[in-house]
Parts: structure tokens; C-alpha cells; sequence
């Protein structure tokens, strides 16, 4: 054996055996298992043994390339995530890369790059563009910027279609590894492990991941397609030890599994999850109760189990969806405009109509509601229905008759153009306050205008000064002992905002020099005046409140933002909010279709294996098949009414 590799872990031991036989390999290993010092493993024994050659590692979050980065420090190893590796290798080829995007947008099979409402785009589409092709946080394809989707599906095209870029990329890298491999895109395997296998130059590919930890309906969830293929053929080493959790949460999590990784405590006793050389017990309850009062639940854990809610680094509690949250953590207006508006569903009903049927109209100097009129003109019937607002959308309206009143009055095209989403207000979310951001953050320039403001007051509530003087806008002109005293009376004013609302902080703010209307804001507020409009008569104390979410101040996370960390506390709700694509009685009768099953048991599995010490769930008013499941799985003494 080469020297140095007896002191490696047996399964990276194993990895090796297919290095020396030029065998790409998958690591799979449960939750807690140690994926993540296994890659780090693998990496200093490859650069050991291969001093000359580059290793690239893709990791899904900018924390976890930190993460390695600070663990393996050496020249020959580039870690980034996956966007940034692609874009980073295709980013040079501008010829290649003009062409490929407009093959993606004139291919009716691909085509999911859309530019400008074109049918057929023409080679010379990009001959004026002042800049290169850029990858951005945003999309904009006619000043040639695209997007992490558009970046995806460009890189795919481009391997394909150029071999010499798999050439290029592997004389460069002769190591490429990939953590997290499940929840990568399909697109992105494709590139590696079928595009690549066109050129003849030598490189291995490594993944690291879990199959039961897919919980992300665009990642690939398992390699079982190319562990027995010719091309690019990946060869499985499992890693079943467990150094998170204690016995009696593994001992739930084996329960869950399917592909038959079997957990076994760590054999180092030196392992987070063993006390004195044994494997700490734990505790696993299943809480339910005819109210369906978390309250009440979070109050027995706080007197009869010694959890504390108030410490979010300890203590978590996991919903399935933000909108479940968005009432506990008081930011339900902001979550309703952002999620729920139904006046935008009915503009987009209005899109579709005209675009559906081909109507060949000039709209652009109208206003919504002259639109809608064009388009009643002499329907009756059916076909009026299909132009008017829907049961839903129209109960909406009726509660809200100024602000859809505002909206007949829009310019038709810019409101046309109008786009919210939950992420552009919720996305970037933290699990703690030490947590980091990650780049690539979608929310939109309104919020991040009022997080800037929020930021100012919490790092001079806190003491922060000297970053509070980093941040805002006020610091060019701090001069003087007068311009200190100044800004402290002018931010100790902003600090008290009562019930005023987020237009009048953004005005103070700005009057006060503490955080300036900047050009984005000038922007946001001209092309989505309605969303502006909506929010800026929302209490700033609201947003404040968001703050605190989105800094992980708060207990609260939804259930997917919760993987790949882990609390001495998981309390885990069984609700599955009206999203059909998961529920949780089917998770404990086995009924229901077999794609919301399966994603209601890799949820569950995730959020259970997030406990270091105690894992509680709660379900309101189970039927008698359910509570007879979870006598199965958490035993008798640990199933309990409330």
C-alpha cells in the first residue's frame, strides 16, 4: 500500500483502490456519517501523492467551500461551487458561448432560454452587445448577462457540443470532486460523467453525498444510472459509521432508509455523538394533541424536557414552508404580498390569454384595465370567463378593491413585467447569526435596501461602531467630533420607528444620510411601483421581524434550509401546509403516490437527523393508523398526548 494510506479511514482506503485503477467513485454515507472528512481525506492523500496535478472541488454553498478551504490550504486545489466552476472554465470561450445560447433559444427541445419574446433568434443577435457574456445574480439576455439556471444549461450545451473543452478542463484538472452530489443537477452529471467521456485525456471524478438527503426536486438524488454503465461508470463505497447523532435517533433513521445503508455508532470514542466511550442514548418523542397549539407543545419541552426557544444556536424548530412560519415570526403581510397576490396571478392570466391566442395588438401605451376591456369586447360566455379573474382571484380583489383599483390604473407594460416571489424576500436565510451569506442571494433591491437600514440599527444598537460605520452611508462625511454627534442624534432618531411605516423609515434614512436611495431603489420603485406601492405602507417593525428570521435570530427554519446543519435540539412539525407535494400521514400509513411518499420520507429524514441530543415532532390530532406507526418507530413511553 502506498505509504501514508494506512492512516486514512477504510473507506477512503477503498477510494483509492478505484484512483489506482482510474475508476471515477461515489461515496455514500448517511447523515452524521463524516462525508465531509472523508473529501478532506481524499484531497490531501491525492495532493500528497500527486504534487504536480490540480484538484478541483465543487461544493454546493459558499459556507462549505469555506469549509474545506480552511481545512485543506494548498495552491493545487481550487474549491468553489458549481456555478463558479463552470462559469470559470466557459467564460473565455465568448464566440462558443454566443452561439450556444442562441441554439438554446431557436432548439424547441432545449429551449429554455427565452430572448425577448423572439420565436427564432438570428447568429447576429449578439453583434451589437457592448459587453462579453456575463454570469450575474440576475438575467437579462439582451445586454448578455445570464443567470445560475441559464449558466447551467449553457455549460451542459458547450461540453456536448465542444469536446475540446472536456480536453481542456481535464489537462488542467486530473482531480475533479463533487460534494453534495445529490442535489447537483442532472445537467451538470451529465457534463461529467457523459460529455467528459468523449475526450481521451485521463481525469477522476469523485462525488460525496447521501441519496436520502435529496430533497430538492432540481438535483439528480442518485447516480444508479452510471454506477453500471461503460461511460463515465461510478464505483460505490458506503459509509455507514453515524458521529452526529445519538443512538436512539439512529436507531429512528434507519427506519426511514431505503437504500440499504445501515447506521452503526461511531467506533471513535472520541466522536460528538459518543460520552465516555459509549454512544450517547438520546431522547426521540412523538408529541401529539387535539389543539393544534405549538405553544403548548414548546411549552411542555421547555418544563418537562429543559429546551430552550430562545436559543436558536441550540434549539430549532422546523416547518415545511415559510408560510407556516411567516404568522410565528410576525412578517405575514410581507409574506402575503410576496406569495399571495392574487391581482398579479390575474395579470398573468391576462399574458397568457393574449399570448395563447395570438392577439397581435399594440398594448404598450395602455393601461391594465384598458387592456382588459380590449380583450371583453364582444365575448360572451366561455369566452368572457376566460378573461375575467378567476373565484379565487376575484374574492381577493373584492377584499382589496384600492389597491386593485392602482392596478388598472399601470402602464400595461411595465406591469406586465412585474415578477415577485417568496425568494426575492425570504432567500439567503441564515441559521444562526454566525452564520455566512452566500453569494448569489435573490432578494430583490427593495429588501436589500431595507436590510441595509436594518443593519445600521442593529450594529449601533449592539455596539457594533466600528462596523456601523462601515456600512452606512453617513461615514464619508463623519469628519469632525460635530459630524460624529450628528450621526449619533440622527441614527438614535431612526432607531425609535414606532408604527411608522417602511416608506417613511426609507425617507428618514435617507434624509439622515444613514442609508441613501441609491439607483437600484430608484429603479425597483419605476419598473415595480405595484410592489412598491404595496410594501411601503407595511410597519417597518414588520421587516424588522423579517430581520430577525432572516439573521437567524429566531428558532424558526424550514425544513429544507435546515440540511447539512445540526442543533442539540430539533423540534420537527408535521404539517405539511397545503403543499401537495408532501404529506406526512402518507409518510406513517404508506399510502399516497410514490413521489410525495418518497419526499416525505427524505424530509423527515433530514430534519430527524439533525439532533445531537433530543429530536421532538408533533402532529396535530393523528388518526389511529398513524399513532400506531409512530409506537412503532419512537416506542411506546416516547409517543405522548398533549
Amino acid at each position: 500500500m502506498v505509504e501514508g494510506r494506512l492512516a486514512l479511514e477504510p473507506e477512503v482506503q477503498e477510494i483509492f483502490k478505484h484512483i489506482d485503477n482510474g475508476q471515477n467513485f461515489l461515496l455514500s454515507g448517511g447523515a452524521g456519517s463524516g462525508k465531509t472528512y472523508s473529501l478532506v481525506q481524499v484531497i490531501k492523500q491525492v495532493i500528497e501523492e500527486n504534487p504536480t496535478s490540480k484538484v478541483a472541488c465543487m461544493t454546493y454553498t459558499n459556507a462549505a467551500v469555506k469549509e474545506i478551504e480552511e481545512r485543506v490550504n494548498h495552491n493545487n486545489l481550487n474549491v468553489s461551487t458549481i456555478h463558479d466552476f463552470l462559469w470559470d472554465n466557459i467564460k473565455h470561450f465568448q464566440k462558443e458561448l454566443k452561439a450556444t445560447i442562441i441554439a438554446l433559444a431557436n432548439d424547441e427541445a432545449i429551449a429554455r432560454i427565452k430572448i425577448d419574446d423572439l420565436e427564432i433568434v438570428t447568429d447576429d443577435y449578439f453583434n451589437n452587445l457592448e459587453n462579453k457574456i456575463q454570469y450575474k445574480e440576475y438575467v437579462r439576455i439582451r445586454e448578455g448577462i445570464i443567470s445560475h439556471d441559464e449558466l447551467l444549461l449553457v455549460a451542459e450545451y458547450m461540453f456536448e457540443h465542444y469536446p475540446k473543452l472536456s480536453d481542456i478542463i481535464k489537462d488542467k484538472y486530473r482531480f475533479i470532486l463533487i460534494d453534495e452530489y445529490q442535489d447537483t443537477n442532472k445537467v451538470v452529471i451529465e457534463s461529467f460523467l457523459t460529455h467528459f467521456a468523449q475526450s481521451m485525456k485521463r481525469s477522476i471524478i469523485g462525488f460525496f453525498g447521501d441519496a436520502m438527503q435529496s430533497i430538492y426536486d432540481d438535483g439528480i438524488g442518485n447516480l444508479n444510472a452510471y454506477k453500471g454503465n461503460e461511460d463515465g461508470e461510478v464505483r460505490e463505497v458506503k459509509k455507514e459509521q453515524n458521529r452526529r447523532n445519538p443512538q436512539r435517533v439512529i436507531d429512528l433513521a434507519n427506519k426511514l432508509r431505503t437504500d440499504g445503508i445501515k447506521q452503526t455508532p461511531s467506533d471513535d470514542k472520541f466522536a460528538p455523538n459518543m460520552f465516555n466511550s459509549e454512544v450517547k442514548e438520546g431522547n426521540v418523542l412523538f408529541l401529539y394533541s387535539d389543539n393544534d397549539s405549538i405553544e403548548n407543545i414548546k411549552i411542555y419541552l421547555t418544563e418537562k424536557e429543559g429546551w430552550n426557544f430562545n436559543n436558536s444556536k441550540e434549539t430549532k424548530e422546523l416547518n415545511l414552508t415559510h408560510n407556516l412560519i411567516a404568522d410565528k415570526a410576525g412578517f405575514r403581510i410581507l409574506m402575503d404580498i410576496y406569495d399571495k397576490d392574487k391581482i398579479l396571478e390575474y395579470r398573468q392570466r391576462v399574458k397568457s390569454y393574449i399570448k395563447d391566442n395570438n392577439i397581435d395588438l399594440d398594448f404598450s401605451e395602455m393601461t391594465f384595465g384598458e387592456v382588459i376591456e380590449v380583450l371583453k369586447q364582444g365575448k360572451s360566455g366561455r369566452a368572457l370567463n376566460a378573461v375575467l379573474p378567476t373565484r379565487t382571484m376575484q374574492t381577493f380583489i373584492d377584499e382589496n378593491p384600492e389597491l386593485y383599483n392602482a392596478a388598472l390604473n399601470y402602464n400595461y407594460s411595465l406591469f406586465s413585467r412585474v415578477y415577485v416571489d417568496k425568494d426575492q424576500l425570504l432567500d439567503d436565510k441564515k441559521q444562526d447569526e454566525e452564520d455566512e451569506n452566500k453569494k448569489g442571494s435573490k432578494r430583490d433591491d427593495l429588501i436589500k435596501h431595507l436590510y441595509k437600514i436594518q443593519r445600521n440599527i442593529y450594529l449601533y444598537q449592539n455596539k457594533q461602531f466600528n462596523e456601523f460605520l462601515r456600512v452606512t452611508d453617513y461615514r464619508t462625511n463623519v469628519k469632525s467630533l460635530e459630524d460624529k454627534r450628528n450621526l449619533k442624534k440622527n441614527i438614535e432618531e431612526l432607531i425609535d420607528v414606532g408604527d411608522k411605516t417602511i416608506e417613511t423609515i426609507i425617507s428618514e434614512a435617507n434624509e439622515k444620510g444613514i442609508c441613501l436611495v441609491d439607483e437600484r431603489l430608484e429603479r425597483f420603485i419605476s419598473e415595480k411601483q405595484y410592489v412598491y406601492d404595496r410594501v411601503k405602507s407595511v410597519p417597518f417593525s414588520e421587516f424588522q421581524k423579517l430581520y430577525d428570521y432572516l439573521e437567524g435570530k429566531t428558532p424558526f427554519s424550514t425544513q429544507h434550509k435546515t440540511k447539512g446543519t445540526e442543533f442539540n435540539n430539533v423540534l420537527m412539525i408535521l404539517d405539511n401546509g397545503g403543499w401537495r407535494n408532501y404529506n406526512f400521514e402518507n409518510l406513517f400509513t404508506g399510502e399516497g403516490s410514490e413521489s410525495v411518499l418518497e419526499r416525505s420520507q427524505k424530509i423527515f429524514y433530514v430534519c430527524c437527523t439533525r439532533a445531537k441530543e433530543n429530536l421532538a415532532v408533533f402532529y396535530y390530532n393523528p388518526s389511529e393508523v398513524v399513532i400506531e406507526k409512530a409506537l412503532e418507530w419512537f416506542g411506546e413511553d416516547n409517543v405522548k398526548k398533549i
